[in-house]
């Protein structure tokens, strides 16, 4: 499984978009087997786009990260746990107060195997009423990933005192520590 996607050191892609990439980041980066996780945007049709152009929601790009992740170490399906658990997948184009396209829920699966474990999570998670609203999540081909500009990578390490930070992403990040315990990197 995931073999397309493997690149030549064994690691694996995985890109997904939960709204503002700096939490989505901060998140993977705390999980055992991700080896690195970039921010960027995708899904769009300007080429080379920067922040600004993206907040201007004429870009078409979600927020997104890229992760390289050892699938010897975390499947796929785990990541995907992940993520519907960290961001809300029922709201379209937003993400609390982060509203637009960019902050749209979506998965881009780079082979046949994680199209297909997306659409099963999606469509056991509507089946069990995990969520009280049916999920928004866009799942698709994954396109052209353009690395964001170089002061958001490692946005929340870098700056944890700044009020989003502080108020949004660590929140989210201790949430997944205490609910994905036994995934956390040894530090």
């Amino acid at each position: 499984m995931e073999e397309k996607s493997k690149t030549l050191t064994g690691l694996a892609t995985a890109t997904f978009g939960t709204g503002c990439f700096w939490c989505t980041e901060a998140v993977y980066q705390e999980m055992e087997g991700v080896e690195s996780v970039v921010s960027g945007y995708s899904g769009g049709f300007v080429e080379n786009p920067t922040y600004e152009q993206v907040c201007g929601k004429a870009t078409g790009h979600a927020e997104c990260v890229e992760i390289k992740y050892d699938p010897k170490k975390v499947t796929y399906a785990e990541l995907l746990e992940v993520f519907f658990r960290v961001h809300d997948p029922t709201t379209k184009d937003r993400q609390g107060n982060d509203v637009g396209p960019q902050y749209r829920s979506v998965i881009f699966y780079h082979d046949a195997d994680q199209k297909a474990l997306a659409e099963k999570a999606i469509k056991e998670l509507n089946a069990s009423g995990a969520f009280s609203k049916p999920i928004v999540t866009e799942v698709s081909k994954a396109e052209k990933f353009y690395v964001a500009e170089a002061y958001h990578q490692n946005f929340f390490a870098n700056n944890p005192n700044q009020g989003y930070c502080a108020f949004v992403v660590a929140p989210k990040v201790d949430k997944f520590k205490k609910v994905f315990k036994e995934k956390l990197k040894a530090h």
